[in-house]
């Protein structure tokens, strides 16, 4: 348990930094003064100064901070609060709230932008390394139930369907509409048995069945072979792989904030902080692989739910910057930071709300990670 606890808080720091560091870089290579790069959250252990900047371990060490001279100045600041620094006047047109609104969004997309490089780098490593299970057009028999039609009819664990009534099945979706299509009727499965022998089996799909056996009383899955992407094409095939996952991720925040406003519950397929913890020790049984596939995935979480327009998140910050854009004037800063501090109140709650969830899970005995 407690390395599973080390490891959860050393991935979530990393992921964090990764973010943080985007926000750095930017600031620095637009010349925007950065006065503290931050390890963990305050308070402080030590610090060393290099330059105009202060980079200091916290003793907190979850994530880390990126300190921005006039962050919070007239609004469109960062997430981590501050009170703005009085420096000189020649560092006035190094403040944060002073320049131009596409170097203020620049230097918010930065974090973002990390986390979805990050991403694709793994994910990129993973498919040149060790490969991805690529599908076939080979479906097997995985299981039968004894008795069911597919039983009666002859058909064997191992065998591949290779047709029904004629025509070719290279998917698990074939299989299930052809079988419903033919309720109650005979239909000719062509199979090709584990030795290679090609036979017809005349079977009738059930109209009525137990609700977990189908039809014909058969499980049946895709074959798939592992397949290792060159180094060159290996990037393409993981941002293509990085943007699919995105949009699962969007379309499952959807779906979770949909029930929570229609129903006021948390959907069982959703962890929180625990539940991420939880799996974080079992994804370390499992290995390397499915520790970096892991850590992919909640890079990209956090990429998606940082880009949301909701105030106190990176979204919500861009959004004032792209509303002064259009409006041609800053967003009054007093709204702006109340904004800000009722997203974050929002959001603790959400994220309390969902730990709670986890821990009644727990302590009950339910499954806490998704099915």
């Amino acid at each position: 348990m407690v390395v599973t606890i080390i490891i959860f808080i050393l991935i979530l720091s990393i992921l964090v930094l990764i973010h943080e560091l985007g926000h750095f870089v930017v600031a620095k290579l637009l010349n925007i003064k950065v006065e503290e790069f931050g390890f963990g959250f305050p308070p402080r252990v030590f610090g060393i100064k290099r330059g105009e900047t202060l980079y200091s371990i916290n003793w907190l060490p979850i994530g880390g901070f990126v300190k921005l001279y006039g962050e919070d100045e007239a609004g469109g600041g960062r997430i981590q609060p501050s009170a703005v620094s009085r420096q000189p006047s020649e560092d006035t047109d190094r403040a944060f709230y002073a320049r131009p609104v596409w170097q203020r969004a620049l230097v918010i997309v930065a974090g973002v932008v990390m986390n979805f490089v990050l991403a694709v780098t793994l994910i990129s490593i993973l498919f040149s390394v060790v490969g991805i299970a690529v599908p076939t057009d080979k479906v097997n028999v995985d299981l039968i139930i004894k008795g069911a039609p597919a039983d009666k009819a002859g058909l064997k664990v191992g065998d591949t369907i290779v047709s029904i009534n004629g025509e070719e099945i290279v998917s698990t979706q074939e299989v299930v509409d052809s079988t419903k299509n033919n309720l109650g009727k005979t239909i000719r499965v062509g199979v090709r048995t584990q030795k290679g022998q090609d036979e017809i089996i005349d079977l009738t799909p059930r109209k009525n069945y137990p609700s977990n056996q189908g039809p014909m009383g058969v499980a049946v899955s895709q074959d798939t072979v592992v397949r290792k992407y060159p180094w060159y094409e290996a990037p393409f095939v993981g941002t293509r792989e990085a943007l699919n996952e995105s949009w699962l991720i969007a379309s499952g925040l959807g779906s979770l904030l949909v029930q929570l406003v229609t129903k006021g519950s948390v959907p069982q397929d959703v962890a929180g902080p625990v539940g991420i913890a939880q799996l974080t020790g079992r994804v370390v049984q499992i290995g390397p692989a499915a520790v970096l596939s892991f850590i992919s995935l909640l890079s990209l979480n956090l990429a998606i739910i940082n880009i949301l327009p909701i105030p106190a998140l990176d979204g919500g910050r861009l959004f004032f910057i792209l509303f002064e854009a259009v409006a041609r004037k800053k967003v009054n800063s007093t709204f702006e930071s109340y904004a800000h501090t009722i997203g974050m109140i929002i959001l603790l709650a959400l994220i309390a709300l969902i730990t709670l969830h986890d821990l009644v899970r727990v302590f009950t005995g339910q499954s806490i990670l998704p099915k």
